[in-house]
């Protein structure tokens, strides 16, 4: 993959600013994401943390399950892929949770890191928000009054 942009002249980028993609059953951390996108070239780092919240649409949420298509860890690159080549990323990671989540639970953690802070801000918006519509992953949601809705299944 090619450099996007140097603020050195004569500095290389990494191989692959793709430090770390997946989607797992197990729970997520913080600190494994934020020590994926280390980059000391790198003046900017955000890191998105989307949690199960206790409400949706006006109902309690008691809970929700997440499930994917055998394809959405290729959707995953692929987002995260065009993510590299629209702006000067450094580093980036993207891990998902799949499975049964419990209020307060982290569901998806996302980090780039860049050499600055605005791109660093624009380019992890683009990937959370690319990820979210893109990336084959459905949630299903259950409400404290019996109902439930599942959210992304077409």
């Amino acid at each position: 993959m090619a450099p996007t942009s140097f603020d050195h002249p004569g500095e290389q980028a990494a191989a692959d600013p793709i430090k770390l993609l997946a989607i797992r059953e197990t729970p997520l951390s913080l600190d494994e994401v934020f020590r994926a996108v280390g980059d000391d070239a790198s003046g900017g780092t955000t890191l998105f943390v989307g949690t199960v919240r206790n409400h949706d649409g006006g109902a309690d949420v008691d809970g929700l399950g997440y499930s994917c298509h055998p394809t959405a860890e290729a959707e995953l690159r692929r987002v995260a892929e065009k993510v590299v080549a629209d702006y000067p990323v450094r580093a980036l990671a993207a891990v998902h949770r799949v499975g049964d989540l419990a209020v307060g639970d982290i569901a998806v953690i996302v980090a780039v890191s860049c050499p600055h802070r605005g791109e660093a801000f624009e380019a992890s918006r683009k990937l959370i928000d690319d990820l979210k519509h893109e990336v084959p992953i459905w949630k299903h949601q259950t409400f404290s009054d019996g109902t439930e809705e599942w959210v992304g299944a077409c």
